[in-house]
């Protein structure tokens, strides 16, 4: 069973997930209360599955909101450590590029908001059958991006009803529903999953999030 964290931005969520199946998701409005309301909501779900402690670990690190993502990454550090588990980082954008289908020759730009009415995003092309990141994140308003789409382009991410507003009128953007843009924790989970079982885990005691204005490397 791993368990999933992501704190990535006002929005918090996770899961246990089994190889097999998302045992487990929860996704919910932590707003400023990711510190308090987090290892509550974990003691939570592993007592709905009866399991006393996961086998690994995986967290969202970024980019996001700097004091939900901070929050996150302590508290699965601090899990890792205390229960000698794997743990894997997995980058943001990553798992909300997940929620859509790969689709050949039709870029995706995946977001997550960082506040202040701005949103990290970086560009995704597919590669097999998976979307892959092609560019680092940059910071944007969704007037902003909007500007910058001049192609066909699939556009996802946590945004609110003025910011669809002013996307949607953008012909060239091809936008994720609400529910496709919601950044679900069984995603991060099947990720952090797959991660974990190629040997791909992280260092507990050097694990970071992953800020935009930082030049920390994007996780392979």
């Amino acid at each position: 069973m791993l368990l999933a964290v992501d704190t990535s931005s006002f929005h918090a969520g996770i899961a246990l997930y089994d190889g097999a199946q998302v045992v487990v998701e929860v996704l919910w409005p932590a707003a400023r209360r990711h510190t308090a309301e987090l290892a509550p909501m974990v003691r939570r779900a592993l007592a709905w599955v009866q399991v006393e402690k996961p086998k690994a670990l995986g967290v969202a690190i970024g980019p996001g909101a700097f004091s939900g993502l901070r929050a996150g990454v302590a508290l699965v550090k601090a899990l890792a450590l205390a229960w000698h588990l794997p743990v894997v980082g997995v980058f943001t954008l990553d798992v909300v590029a997940a929620a859509l289908p790969p689709t050949p020759g039709v870029p995706l730009v995946a977001t997550v908001p960082i506040g202040r009415g701005r949103f990290a995003a970086a560009w995704y092309r597919t590669r097999g059958k998976q979307w892959r990141a092609e560019s680092r994140p940059e910071l944007f308003t969704a007037q902003e991006l909007s500007q910058r789409l001049t192609e066909p382009t699939w556009v996802c991410g946590e945004f609110d009803a003025e910011q669809r507003a002013i996307l949607a009128k953008n012909r060239h953007i091809r936008l994720g529903t609400p529910a496709q843009c919601t950044r679900r924790p069984g995603l991060l989970a099947e990720l952090a999953w797959h991660a974990w079982q190629r040997g791909h885990v992280d260092d507990p005691t050097t694990l970071v999030p992953f800020y935009v204005r930082t030049q920390t490397p994007i996780p392979a």
